[in-house]
């Protein structure tokens, strides 16, 4: 019974710590050189390390604190509090495909794609415009391949690329949570009243800054987390991973 005290305070512990570590990235806008694409602060820097870190459900939870939180100090709009839910979720996916749970995450891409093309007004939108979330798609599959052969193990060699293709995979997740709502949900016009020639230019931009920003998380997460994961292994927090 102690020991399972001492786990569940440790738990608590870490997870509030990376809600506090969402809060502060999550209440300063990224550069102005980056303004657009579908993140305004440097949260995405911590969404997919808090998922491999803690978990599909501990690691939304501790992301959806620290952006409700943080959007609160770092205000855009009412509308963003929405947006931000794909925060969480990018969170969550990395951590499945991070624990191998591929089927979820399978689920989730075809079902936003589905959603997204099934939208009138995405057939008058540059197709190109979301290559990294194509690229995503097909790395999701590859990885599906590779789980269902057994290559995908934590090893010591092969974590760098797991967390980075993890951590890929789970920020796009977020990007198309995003698009889903923007788009197939059409508050594009309901909350911000954009025009065609508006989303055109908007889907121009995004499909160059948020690839950048894609990379720099997952730069961000390989570097961070392949010392982190093993630290925490070895003081027990990461027993399951």
């Amino acid at each position: 019974m102690q020991k399972e005290e001492i786990s569940k305070s440790k738990m608590v512990a870490i997870v509030a710590v990376f809600a506090a570590l969402n809060v502060v990235t999550d209440s300063f806008a990224s550069l102005p050189e980056f303004p657009s694409g579908v993140w305004y602060s440097w949260n995405f820097l911590m969404t997919p390390l808090t998922g491999i870190v803690l978990g599909p459900l501990l690691g939304f939870a501790s992301s959806l604190i620290g952006v409700m939180i943080g959007h609160y100090v770092y205000f855009i709009d009412a509308f963003e509090f929405l947006f931000t839910i794909g925060a969480p979720i990018g969170a969550a996916v990395s951590a499945l495909v991070f624990k191998g749970k591929w089927k979820p995450v399978l689920i989730y891409y075809i079902a936003l794609f589905v959603a997204y093309f099934a939208t009138p007004v995405a057939w008058q939108l540059p197709l190109w415009g979301m290559w990294d979330t194509y690229l995503a798609f097909a790395l999701l599959v590859a990885t599906i391949f590779l789980m269902q052969k057994g290559l995908w193990t934590l090893e010591s060699k092969k974590l760098p690329i797991i967390l980075a293709v993890a951590a890929f995979i789970g920020l796009e997740a977020d990007v198309l949570f995003r698009i889903f709502l923007f788009i197939p949900c059409q508050t594009y016009n309901t909350f911000y009243g954009f025009n065609l020639e508006a989303l055109q230019g908007i889907w121009a931009g995004g499909a160059v800054i948020t690839p950048i920003k894609v990379v720099l998380s997952t730069v961000t997460t390989v570097a961070i987390g392949h010392p982190l994961v093993r630290i925490l292994r070895k003081a027990a927090f990461l027993t399951n991973h």
